[in-house]
């Protein structure tokens, strides 16, 4: 059989071989660090006989999927530990991840004594060597091997599969477990293991069923590789939005209020404020948008009429009971329906098309109790929503430029580098959930698909994440924690008109329906301001900040001369304060630090005399005296064109 390498290369062999043998073959240090193969595009573990001819990689831990199959036997050797120091604990699944691996058990908590006993045991069955063997049984073989060994979530999951499925387990000595692979040769090779928290999960993410502990772990070939990365969590624990939002008091939750409901303090209204205004300028007077102001409720007629009603009443909240009740309202989920009747109020040619309708919306949505966190996952919040009433003709254009202006705010909040794109699809086996055909289906996607294409942006496609009246585009970025959010959306609809009985007069004096184009500018308020503080590390670009300069006295007897900067830079619409504290100068530096402001303005008596002021700021630290005009006209220029500085702080003198 003839094999053909990664590089090219190909090695023949007259009799059939596996895997981990070719390896050998090729080098035995590739072989020492091989973690699986790649057979004709599948992974595959290294045991895998390979009796023809095919295209096989090597796969180490410098490749992903190599990496996978690494930590996903250390997870098969924190099972073990668990097993052996809690014998009680009952196993449940135990993948790898991205950035390292976890594992779900039924037991009591474990705090970080627990976890540190943990490792200690993981060391110990490393250091054994183990071989990781593998062997299959049938269908209901295997579900009497796991009764045996009393593990009702392995059985609930072998029950699962087909009755005629060989199921495959892997042992490590005495330790059993059933998955699918692939996993390492023995335990040897692994080297640097952390176990880095525990939480609840419930079994197979639902709440309707048991909470679980879940244990996080990571591992690596190199202790190095794992201190970087440790180091890389404590600087994720300074960004985390949930925690640095309330540092800073930019929002808080309150218990009595409810979950996903925050109260935004005078700070974080500001930063949301300076971005509505900033998006609405922009829509209305750049991109052509008229604005509305729609109802937060509505009866459920409307949303009987947009399909809401049918497809989406489990996320909304619904005020009265339909068996009891004449008229029964829900708070609005989305602004759309609402839209469409500010368009039908007016009879329209296809010359006044687009009609493009912009609204800065308060939405409320169900959200499940366990998805809420933070800013991010909220039950009512605020977006930057928008309806473009289309001609088929105009779609093209009209998508493009909503990716246009979508592209345009993120890049003037320096968040372009940060997302990716995605074309969400129907569900083709599950048709019921969506309105249209397939032949409606497949020319949508396929419209946006050429349109994506066209603007050169590299994108993914996901099956049965589209609304259920069309296809759209999904802006998506990760939070610091690596899970993924929908930030922006852009969605194209040609069936909803219909329902409303919207159209438009065309050239030949003939009613004709009307596409409709869903959008939002910048997204989420909320989730955008998670995004920021946790991009930047709550130190904003200066437009931005709520308080953006503080003006620090040397002492009371120069607080006039402060009170006169600070009218001054008011003047100029620039977000100033006094410190007028009887604090050391250096005290009252060190707190506008803490506070991650943009500048100081330090006065006394050199700065009254000569009517200057000494700058101090995050990106340059001490940059001396300046006349108070020069550093006005400077600040208002930063703040007028939103520029974006790097942090290069100099080293300062002494306070």
């Amino acid at each position: 059989m003839k094999i053909t390498l990664k590089d090219g290369s190909c090695k023949e062999y007259a009799q059939a071989k596996s895997i981990y043998e070719i390896a050998c073959d090729i080098s035995e240090g590739l072989a020492r660090i091989a973690c699986a193969g790649e057979v004709n595009g599948e992974t595959k573990d290294l045991r895998t006989i390979i009796d023809s001819d095919c295209n096989l990689s090597i796969l180490t831990f410098e490749d992903e999927k190599g990496r996978a199959a690494y930590r996903h036997t250390a997870s098969h050797v924190l099972a073990e530990a668990v097993k052996r120091l809690y014998p009680e604990a009952k196993l449940a699944i135990g993948p790898s991840i991205e950035e390292g691996f976890y594992y779900d058990f039924d037991c009591n908590p474990f705090d970080r004594e627990a976890l540190d006993k943990l490792e200690a045991e993981i060391k110990k069955i490393i250091k054994e060597g183990k071989p990781l063997e593998k062997f299959t049984l049938k269908r209901e073989e295997a579900i009497e091997f796991m009764k045996k060994r009393e593990e009702p979530y392995k059985v609930e999951l072998i029950e699962d599969l087909p009755e005629d499925a060989e199921i495959s387990f892997y042992s490590q000595g005495d330790f059993v477990d059933l998955c699918a692979g692939p996993h390492l040769m023995n335990t040897k090779p692994l080297k640097a293991i952390k176990l880095i928290s525990s939480s609840g999960a419930y079994w197979r993410g639902s709440e309707k069923n048991k909470m679980l502990t879940r244990i996080y772990g990571t591992a690596y070939t190199k202790k190095a590789d794992l201190d970087a990365y440790l180091l890389h969590l404590e600087d994720i624990k300074k960004r985390d939005h949930n925690k640095l939002g309330r540092d800073m008091e930019l929002f808080t939750t309150v218990d009595v209020i409810g979950q996903g409901l925050p109260l935004l303090m005078p700070k974080g209204v500001k930063i949301i404020q300076k971005l509505q205004r900033w998006i609405e300028d922009e829509e209305d007077n750049r991109w052509g948008y008229v604005r509305t102001k729609t109802p937060f409720m509505a009866k459920s007629d409307l949303y009987k009429i947009s399909g809401h009603w049918d497809h989406y009443k489990e996320g909304m909240f619904v005020l009265g009971d339909e068996e009891k009740e004449k008229e029964v309202f829900a708070l609005r989920p989305m602004t759309c329906p609402f839209q469409y009747y500010v368009y039908k109020a007016t009879q329209h040619s296809y010359r006044d098309l687009p009609v493009r309708m912009g609204e800065t919306s308060t939405l409320f949505r169900n959200e499940d109790s366990g998805e809420m966190h933070g800013l991010t996952r909220v039950r009512q919040f605020t977006i930057s929503e928008g309806h473009l009433i289309v001609r088929p003709d105009q779609v093209n254009e009209e998508f493009k430029a909503c990716l246009d202006l979508a592209n345009y705010c993120l890049n003037t909040l320096g968040l372009q580098e940060d997302v990716t794109y995605r074309l969400s699809k129907w569900d083709k086996n599950n048709k019921e959930k969506y309105l249209g055909d397939e032949e409606y289906w497949e020319s949508t996607q396929g419209t946006i698909r050429q349109i994506l294409k066209e603007k050169n942006l590299p994108f993914t496609e996901a099956d049965g994440e589209a609304a259920f009246y069309g296809p759209k585009v999904d802006i998506q970025a990760k939070n610091v924690y690596g899970k993924e959010d929908t930030m922006i959306t852009i969605q194209l609809d040609c069936a909803i008109a219909e329902n409303f009985d919207m159209y438009y007069i065309d050239e030949n004096g003939e009613k004709k329906r009307p596409y409709i184009i869903h959008r939002t500018s910048l997204g989420c308020y909320e989730r955008t301001l998670a995004w920021l503080i946790e991009k930047y590390a709550g130190m904003f670009p200066t437009w931005l900040c709520p308080e953006q300069v503080r003006i620090l006295p040397i002492s009371d007897k120069y607080m006039d001369y402060a009170h006169k900067v600070e009218e001054e830079l008011k003047k100029n619409d620039i977000s100033t304060t006094v410190d007028s504290r009887s604090e050391k100068i250096g005290y009252k530096i060190r707190e506008a630090r803490l506070d991650r402001l943009p500048y100081m303005l330090v006065v006394g008596q050199k700065e009254e005399e000569t009517n200057v002021v000494s700058v101090r700021s995050r990106f340059l630290g001490d940059e001396g005296q300046k006349p108070l005009q020069e550093f006005i006209d400077a600040i208002c220029k930063e703040i007028r064109t939103k520029e974006i500085r790097k942090i290069e702080v100099k080293e300062e003198k002494k306070d």
